[in-house]
């Protein structure tokens, strides 16, 4: 499979004013950040908040500019020009995390769904209308021709997403950007929810960009993951790869968090420490060493993404069994 998206050593700092006659502070919400999405492939993006994981999906679609580094589509750079934004916005479609943030609550369901076919001046009315239906019925809510005309507050939380997805998928997109989308859902409705972006990414070979702090639904859903910790990408690799034998210290402890307990590990120290030293800059040298178990000295000097295998990089200068 070829690439369809590449990005290449993407920062973004953002300055936090001080208060109170505090110095301000610098925030590298993504920090040298690069990797690569293949045609058809599900990359889950995942770490704590705070990461950086939606500050690079904003990045890709150009919502906030990078302070520097690239954003390749079709091998194309994407920069500002206005045929390029054109070009990603329309092919790369998001879906958010609060459906009733993402959609005017005023308007109805119809016009939600046909708004990008009309920004990008596709088709004519009945053609949008025509296409509205189809993705309606993709997305299983039905019947279409009558969810067309209620609004959002007329529908569930679960009915809501649908409706955000459905509009994602109005301008057949090559790649989806899904930021947390089941986790403002009830666990019953997690499930459906999944199965069918699945199936529709499956159906039409979308790319997609699956960001989450959930290792469960991560896992069912990805074929890669890269796992952030301060705007760097501390482990990427095949998903089983990296969640059956992770190499980093946080990714051990993500998956420690969501793991039954075992009884044959009650001796072995794996958890993140509670208290954070306070006179350490976290970015110089490697920035989980202030809450890392197995911290040594070189731990002061940044370590680099090594090779385990070609489907698995991590970068810890300890090397875990």
């Amino acid at each position: 499979m070829s690439d369809i998206l590449k990005v290449e050593h993407l920062k973004k700092y953002f300055t936090k004013k001080g208060m109170f006659g505090l110095k301000s502070t610098t925030v590298r919400a993504t920090d040298d950040v690069s990797f690569s999405l293949k045609k058809g492939e599900v990359l889950v993006l995942a770490g704590e908040s705070g990461s950086g994981k939606s500050t690079i999906a904003k990045l890709i679609l150009k919502s906030i500019q990078p302070d520097s580094g690239k954003i390749v589509f079709e091998d194309q750079e994407i920069d500002n020009e206005k045929k390029n934004l054109e070009k990603i916005r329309m092919n790369c479609q998001m879906i958010h995390q609060d459906p009733y943030d993402s959609i005017n609550p005023r308007m109805k369901i119809g016009d939600i769904v046909s708004e990008p076919l009309e920004i990008h001046k596709i088709g004519n009315k009945q053609d949008r209308s025509k296409r509205v239906i189809e993705v309606l019925r993709e997305v299983k809510l039905e019947p279409a021709e009558e969810i067309v005309k209620r609004y959002p507050h007329m529908l569930s939380g679960g009915q809501r997403q649908r409706v955000v997805l459905a509009r994602a998928l109005a301008l057949k997109p090559k790649v989806i950007l899904a930021d947390e989308p089941v986790s403002m859902l009830d666990v019953s409705i997690r499930a459906e929810m999944l199965e069918l972006m699945q199936e529709l990414q499956k159906k039409y070979n979308i790319s997609f960009i699956y960001i989450t702090h959930d290792l469960a639904t991560a896992r069912y859903f990805g074929q890669r993951i890269g796992i952030l910790y301060m705007g760097k990408i501390v482990e990427i690799g095949a998903i089983n790869q990296v969640l059956t034998n992770p190499k980093h210290p946080y990714t051990q402890a993500l998956i420690d968090a969501i793991s039954e307990p075992d009884p044959n590990n009650l001796h072995k120290e794996r958890r993140i420490r509670i208290n954070d030293p306070t006179d350490i800059d976290v970015y110089q040298g490697c920035r989980f060493r202030a809450r890392c178990p197995y911290v040594i000295d070189k731990c002061r000097k940044e370590p680099n993404l090594e090779m385990i295998n070609e489907e698995h990089y991590f970068a810890c200068h300890v090397k875990l069994d």
